[in-house]
């Protein structure tokens, strides 16, 4: 199937051939389906915090964070806005095509982004390029100097480059709003945020140019020093394509294809992170500082909460580490099981009740000697997103999982109704711990479902392809972590997926 050659390359990406060779075997038989037990729901694997137990996790998170424990915000924003724009090109390609302005704006969309040209945050700079109000212009003008080099060249741009908030002093870009936010919540005792963004190769210099104009400003606001890191998916986490016959594909000079694994590839990025404390949130989350203070309120209290946990499952991990299984009481045994089951949500696999005490010492060890997440919830409002199941593992364990809808069959009635059933849904809210309790990072690698893949049809010069994703980062990457889930407002969810999505009240200015 491989050259000598194609050997070469694969070495050379970091890869081997056989990781390789087992991604084109699932191309061939392909990903199953992950079995939905139930939905996680208020009281049933979703934590409803009162207003005490969220101050009392916020008090742990600041005694915490005074005492020394390092935090560090993680955001990945490696995508470029394009499928922002997808309606504007639609647009630009009509009017070049010679379409009329009535009828390109007969569509709802496209008439709403006009009538509101002025409320978005790039106003004042497309004014600029424009050399002239943009009201002067034509559709058609309008639509290049958004979207072209000849304007903003928003069409090519991430969307952490792209002005997100208006402000009387200066608009603000999502890149500038997560330093903001990282300030409020992940500022350590030393006064220092540690901020990581995942970016694209060809992007990372205009973040680094971005930074550089921005960073002293928000030094000086905040009293602190910021320590902003940029990283790139590695090339050894990109997967083979293949044609639709399933042999591998290759370029018009014979070369094997290799595509970006998706968003899950990232998590070699996490796993390279050294923090106690890891907050996730995607790059196009933010809001103006107007409603930020409900988004800090829970990430601290998610954070609290963690830290109360993890002091928990630490006393496990050392008695686990230390003790031999003929040394430990039986009653012992059972209340970690307890523990496992009652709190951390895993349940043991169906009928295996685990009778000989060192079947169930080292069932327990493995089960607390992994990463721990909490994952913020919010009511299902017709937003999209993977949503929150127990569901059945590879171990026949059943635990909580962020499942998304590539993973679920819907021709099975079943469990189609199960996810109709569902009452709240994933807004990527993360905050995760990934040290044992000697302060040893987890080898996160080691707990990835690598059965948690995604197979998408695509095209290179016209000829048909399949690529596939591997394991996405809070669903099948992190598949194998101790992982609680505890619902947070909507209000701290406003992802940016369309252009217009930012003439949204939580993304205009105050009132």
């Amino acid at each position: 199937m491989f050259t000598e050659k194609d050997n070469e390359d694969i070495k050379a990406r970091g890869s081997n051939p056989l990781t390789v060779k087992q991604q084109i075997d699932n191309f061939i038989s392909g990903f199953p389906f992950l079995q939905i037990i139930k939905p996680a729901t208020v009281g049933d694997g979703i934590i409803q915090l009162n207003e005490a137990d969220t101050l009392a996790h916020i008090r742990q998170f600041d005694e915490k964070t005074a005492g020394g424990a390092s935090l560090l915000k993680f955001v990945p924003a490696s995508g470029a806005a394009s499928r922002m724009f997808k309606a504007l090109y639609e647009a630009k390609d009509a009017l070049e095509a010679g379409a009329s302005e009535k009828d390109v704006k007969s569509k709802k969309d496209i008439q709403y982004f006009f009538d509101n040209l002025t409320k978005f945050a790039f106003y004042p700079d497309l004014a600029q390029v424009a050399g002239k109000s943009p009201n002067e212009l034509s559709a058609l003008e309008v639509l290049k100097l958004v979207l072209t080099e000849d304007g903003l060249n928003y069409g090519n741009l991430p969307k952490g480059l792209l002005k997100f908030h208006s402000y009387k002093e200066s608009n603000r870009t999502s890149f500038e709003e997560h330093c903001v936010e990282g300030a409020l919540y992940a500022q350590k005792s030393n006064n220092s945020i540690d901020i990581h963004f995942t970016v694209s190769p060809e992007h990372q210099e205009k973040f680094e140019e971005h930074l550089a104009d921005i960073k002293s400003k928000y030094e000086q606001q905040f009293g602190a020093k910021y320590t902003i890191a940029f990283s790139q998916q590695k090339p050894k986490t990109d997967t083979i394509a293949v044609t639709p016959e399933n042999e591998p594909f290759r370029k018009d000079d014979g070369s094997l294809l290799f595509r970006p694994g998706g968003h899950g590839a990232l998590i070699a990025n996490l796993g390279e992170l050294d923090a106690d404390i890891i907050f996730i949130k995607n790059i196009d989350n933010v809001v103006p500082d107007y409603l930020k203070p409900e988004t800090v309120k829970y990430k601290k209290a998610l954070a609290g909460l963690l830290f109360s946990l993890q002091e928990k499952i630490f006393s496990y991990q050392q008695v686990f580490d230390t003790h031999h299984y003929s040394a430990l009481q039986s009653v012992f045994l059972a209340e970690a099981a307890s523990f496992l089951e009652n709190v951390l949500n895993v349940k043991p696999p169906t009928n295996q009740y685990y009778t000989e005490k060192e079947e169930l010492y080292h069932y327990l060890k493995n089960k607390f000697n992994r990463p721990i997440r909490i994952c913020g919830m919010v009511r299902n409002e017709g937003e999209p997103g993977g949503g929150p199941f127990w569901a059945k593992n590879s171990d026949d364990s059943v635990s909580l999982q962020v499942v998304e809808s590539s993973q679920i069959d819907f021709s099975d009635q079943k469990q189609k109704a199960l996810v109709e059933s569902a009452t709240h849904f994933n807004p990527v809210d993360l905050v995760c711990a990934c040290k044992n309790y000697k302060g040893e990072k987890f080898d996160l690698a080691a707990f990835v479902d690598p059965a948690t893949g995604f197979i998408s049809k695509k095209s290179l010069n016209g000829k048909d392809l399949k690529a596939q994703e591997l394991p996405g980062l809070w669903n099948g990457a992190m598949a194998d972590w101790n992982t609680l889930f505890v619902e947070v407002p909507i209000q701290t969810f406003n992802p940016v997926k369309t252009v217009n999505d930012l003439l949204r009240k939580e993304h205009q200015p105050e009132e």
